[in-house]
């Protein structure tokens, strides 16, 4: 179940990531509520925009394929042990076992793939609000009211996923 909540969640984030990519692959500098011209964001926050992007997307893509891959090889588990059969006994072929520590290991790369993706969106996030609503320099309340709780729950909410992640693959 861990295996396919990763995968369904990293799938619509790297949907999410791509058509936003490909729908507003650069952000307009005429769209903006900043007033005040020494606020507007500048061209090296559009870059970095585009960039984190670029790299969640790439963290959520990695993420699901390793959960994806795991999830195939269980679904070809031998039932009556602990190990995964990769390739039946059949005439010349052999008989592959992977050990449980590896689906764990798997699964905390998975995990570890699903963090950077969201680390990598939030400061994403953090310079369309830039841009939008001006830069944090400015000191434009708005744009503090926006970013504050995404600084403050989405790191949080890592944390405990991560404290969570490692305590399952301790247990």
């Amino acid at each position: 179940m861990a295996l396919d909540g990763i995968f369904n969640v990293n799938s619509l984030f790297t949907l999410a990531l791509f058509l936003g990519l490909a729908w507003y692959p650069a952000p307009d500098p005429s769209v903006t509520l900043v007033t005040d011209p020494s606020c507007v964001a500048s061209s090296a926050i559009a870059e970095d925009l585009i960039a984190f992007h670029v790299y969640s997307f790439s963290s959520f893509l990695f993420s699901s394929l390793i959960a994806l891959a795991l999830k195939q090889a269980i679904k070809i588990a031998d039932k009556d042990d602990n190990n995964i059969v990769t390739v039946d006994e059949v005439g010349s072929a052999s008989l592959v076992h992977v050990n449980l520590v590896l689906l764990r290991v798997g699964t905390l790369i998975s995990g570890f793939g699903s963090v950077f993706g969201c680390g990598f969106l939030m400061m994403a996030l953090v310079d369309l609000v830039q841009i939008k609503l001006g830069t944090l320099a400015c000191g434009s309340l708005y744009s503090f009211a926006a970013i504050g709780p995404l600084v403050i729950l989405v790191p949080l909410a890592l944390v405990i996923y991560v404290f969570l992640m490692l305590y399952s693959f301790i247990r």
